[in-house]
C-alpha cells in the first residue's frame, strides 16, 4: 500500500475523521497520542479537537450526522453527560451511566455511543503494577469520567469507595448506581478528606486551569499512598507535584487514555470487529 491509499503521508480524500469536543480544547492530547498509532499502522484516519463551548454543543453536533467520512467523536470536559443525550443509542456502562466519551457514526447518521473511561483507567493502573482488590479508595468528584470510573474500581473489588462531590446529592446518586450494577461493592458518600485511605483519585477539573484550588488537603496525605489524576495536561498537575513532594506514589492522567486507544479504533474504525 502507498501513502496515497494509507493515508500515511497526507490527508486525502478517503481519511476517516474523529472529532474530540471539549472546552476549552487547549489542553487536549488525545489526538496526537491517537494519530500516533494511525501512522504506526497504516490506518488513513486522523483526530482533530474541536473546541466546542457547552451551549453550542446540540448545534455542532447536529451537522455531523451527514458527513459521511466522519468516523465518530471523542467527549471530554464538560460534554460527557450532555453529549449522552444526542446519541440514538448507548451501549454498556454508557447506557447503565447516561454518560459517554466515544460515539460512532453509523452509515444512517445515527450515533452510538460508549464509555470506556472506567475501563481505561482501571487498565492504566493495573499496568502500572497499582494493585486495586481490597484497598481504600476515595474519588474526587462525581462527573462523567468518575461515574465510570466508580463503577470500574467497584468491579475490582476494592475494600471501600468513598465519593466525594461538591454536590452531595449527585456523589449519592452515584453510590446507588454503583452497588445497584456491583451490589457487593461497598460504595459511600464522604468528605474530600483523603486521611485513612489507600488510593486517591482526582476526577474533578481542579488542575486543568492555572490557579485553581487542590481537589483535597494534601497536608493530610499519608505514607503509602498512591494519589492520582485524571487530567492529562499539564502532565504532572499541582495536585500530584504536592503527592510527590510528600513521597507519595503518583499515577498521571495519561495512563487512562493510552488503553483507549485500542478501543477507539475498534469501535470507531472496525465496527464489525468483536469486542
Amino acid at each position: 500500500m502507498n501513502s496515497e491509499q494509507t493515508g500515511v503521508a497526507q490527508i486525502n480524500g478517503n481519511t476517516r475523521v474523529i472529532v474530540l469536543m471539549a472546552w476549552p480544547a487547549s489542553h487536549v492530547r488525545t489526538p496526537a497520542f491517537f494519530n500516533a498509532i494511525c501512522r504506526a499502522r497504516e490506518i488513513n484516519a486522523v483526530m482533530v479537537p474541536w473546541a466546542v463551548s457547552p451551549e453550542r454543543l446540540a448545534q455542532a453536533w447536529e451537522g455531523l450526522r451527514y458527513v459521511d467520512n466522519l468516523a465518530g467523536i471523542v467527549l471530554t470536559i464538560p460534554h460527557k453527560q450532555t453529549a449522552a443525550k444526542l446519541c440514538d443509542t448507548l451501549e454498556g456502562d454508557a447506557a447503565l451511566l447516561e454518560v459517554v466519551n466515544t460515539v460512532r457514526r453509523n452509515a444512517d447518521g445515527t450515533f452510538t455511543g460508549r464509555m470506556y473511561d472506567g475501563v481505561g483507567f482501571v487498565a492504566g493502573m493495573l499496568a502500572k503494577g497499582i494493585v486495586l482488590t481490597g484497598k481504600r479508595v476515595l474519588l474526587l468528584g462525581a462527573g462523567g469520567a468518575a461515574m465510570a470510573i466508580a463503577l470500574a474500581l467497584a468491579r475490582q473489588d476494592v475494600a471501600t469507595l468513598t465519593i466525594a462531590n461538591r454536590s452531595a446529592q449527585k456523589a449519592g446518586l452515584l453510590a446507588e448506581a454503583v452497588t445497584g450494577e456491583v451490589p457487593h461493592a461497598i460504595v459511600q458518600t464522604g468528605s474530600a478528606d483523603p486521611s485513612g485511605h489507600d488510593i486517591v483519585i482526582n476526577a474533578t477539573s481542579l488542575g486543568l486551569k492555572p490557579g485553581d484550588a487542590l481537589p483535597c488537603d494534601v497536608s493530610r496525605l499519608e505514607r503509602g499512598m498512591v494519589v492520582a489524576d485524571v487530567i492529562m495536561q499539564p502532565a504532572v498537575t499541582p495536585l500530584l507535584v504536592a503527592a510527590a513532594g510528600r513521597g507519595m506514589r503518583i499515577h498521571e492522567g495519561e495512563h487512562m487514555v493510552v488503553p483507549q486507544l485500542e478501543l477507539f479504533e475498534q469501535f470507531l474504525l472496525n465496527p464489525a470487529s468483536p469486542d
